[in-house]
């Protein structure tokens, strides 16, 4: 079941949902925007085989060996088209166990070709962290990173029991 705004609204009044910080101009009727913070990693320049055995062991080595972190609160990133980049979001999100949650991207970037995620955008239920975007260029132009955009939203959703992720990225912060 997917939580509209007053759900939300209940559910953050109870402590089922967590969000720092919070901005209630950000929630919509059925989700809150979220922002991209300041820090983003990008790709090195480097083309070398990546075996998924490795990712799969130690994902979070690789990710640091093969990515390095850009500041835009120094400079804009300009995101050529066909590259990839891994955002945060300035918003820590903490969910109850019977909580969980999806980041959706906002129709008016997604229709520039700006994709917010490429594959994970599931968040599990109990988890308290910063959520991370892989940014995507679709399109044939450059876009602009700025840090603080609301670039994409999360849509909540109560779980049919509980459950509480203690994956390798649970406590993610960049």
């Amino acid at each position: 079941m997917i939580l509209t705004k007053e759900e939300i609204l209940k559910a953050i009044k109870k402590g089922c949902i967590r969000i720092e910080p919070f901005n209630e101009n950000s929630l919509g009727p059925a989700s809150y925007d979220l922002s991209l913070d300041k820090i983003i990693h990008i790709f090195k320049n480097k083309n070398y085989p990546l075996d998924i055995k490795e990712i799969s062991n130690e994902p979070e080595k690789i990710y640091r060996e093969i990515t390095e972190p850009f500041d835009l609160s120094k400079s804009s990133y300009y995101l050529k088209p066909g590259e990839l980049v891994l955002g945060i979001t300035q918003e820590k999100i903490t969910l109850a166990p019977n909580i969980s949650g999806f980041l959706i991207g906002r129709s008016r970037f997604g229709r520039i070709g700006l994709m917010v995620y490429v594959s994970a955008s599931f968040i599990q239920p109990g988890v308290s962290n910063k959520q991370v975007f892989e940014i995507y260029n679709a399109s044939r132009h450059i876009i602009i990173l700025s840090p603080y955009i609301k670039i994409a939203q999360i849509v909540f959703l109560k779980c049919s029991g509980s459950a509480v992720y203690q994956g390798v990225w649970k406590d993610q912060n960049f």
